[in-house]
């Protein structure tokens, strides 16, 4: 059996993005507004297969050079096909992906208006189990559906049988909801952690936005490392001595399409210290790839392979660093 660098867990989708023309809608106190019973004309559709929180981080590690395989659930379907065939595409081993019987594969839609996105999602019920492993050097753990809650026990079992395997978490909105309370095994065994600010506060449970009382909060329930994004303010990362501010990478052009970035970010963070890099080099690494996939449709045409993200990195301005936020007491 392979020892794999890099194994994400999560749910699969296909994103069916529907680009609504500019002048049939309008946000409205941060809500997408479309004439109810109205027909609105749309561009264009995409539609992108194996997509999703886990299945991005996969395509990311793959492409900037890890050997890397993705635990998932499909169904009996065409759609599930199209998933196995694009993993497979991204040198993403799909072996460990379990298709179930009598069930659709995940399929969600993506109203694509401007440079942002509202996405209309269904997870099916599947049955989650993980499958045998050999002790890979990372597991990346994401979002599943609802009916996953026992699967996370076993997950955090396998962290504790297999110590010299680590393990980064980024939870979804389902994992959130379950409550610190519910993930206590598998914080506590977290090495890396990522959110952004609002759900810091959401996990929790307070209203302080303060980054410096978010990032010791996340560490008094378990994980090393600690990451929180800020969306275009940038991002802070704690190893629970000192918190770093990293600033974006400029952007080249104005965002296109603003789906993946936060995975973009995640996964390749996590893949440079996978490569052996250290926590300064990761916070550096990071923003590039999330600054390339907001420039295309989707959440992995825009990722980058390990050569163009360095070039990226060479032609970096000088203040392109990681700065010392604050020191944790």
């Amino acid at each position: 059996m392979m020892r794999y660098d890099f194994v994400a867990i999560g749910d699969v989708v296909t994103d069916a993005f529907i680009r609504i023309a500019d002048a049939n809608a309008e946000v409205r106190d941060g809500k997408l507004s479309l004439g109810y019973g109205d027909k609105i004309p749309f561009e264009r559709a995409h539609i992108i297969p194996a997509v999703g929180n886990s299945a991005n981080a996969a395509v990311a590690a793959a492409r900037l050079g890890l050997e890397t395989a993705f635990v998932s659930n499909i169904g009996d379907d065409r759609a599930g096909d199209d998933i196995i065939t694009q993993l497979k595409k991204e040198s993403v081993d799909a072996s460990f992906v379990h298709r179930n019987q009598g069930v659709a594969s995940n399929y969600h839609y993506v109203l694509w208006y401007k440079d942002d996105r509202t996405i209309l999602i269904k997870h099916e019920q599947y049955s989650y189990h993980l499958p045998v492993l050999d002790e890979p050097k990372w597991i990346y753990f994401s979002s599943v559906g609802e009916h996953a809650d026992q699967f996370h026990d076993e997950v955090a079992t396998f962290m504790r049988q297999h110590p010299d395997s680590k393990l980064a978490f980024q939870p979804g909105t389902f994992q959130i909801k379950l409550g610190t309370h519910r993930l206590r095994d598998l914080y506590k065994k977290t090495e890396l952690f990522f959110c952004n600010r609002e759900e810091a506060m959401r996990i929790l449970e307070i209203r302080d936005d303060d980054i410096a009382n978010l990032v010791r909060g996340m560490h008094h329930i378990g994980p090393k490392i600690v990451v929180i994004t800020d969306g275009p303010k940038g991002a802070y990362t704690s190893d629970g001595t000192t918190i770093w501010y990293m600033r974006p990478y400029p952007d080249p052009k104005p965002p296109y399409e603003r789906t993946g970035a936060g995975d973009a970010f995640s996964s390749t963070f996590t893949t440079a210290l996978a490569l052996g890099m250290s926590l300064q080099d990761a916070m550096r690494w990071a923003p590039i790839n999330s600054m390339s996939v907001v420039q295309y449709v989707g959440a992995q045409e825009g990722l980058l392979r390990r050569s163009q993200l360095e070039k990226y990195l060479a032609e970096a301005p000088a203040d392109y660093q990681p700065k010392e936020f604050a020191k944790l007491s």
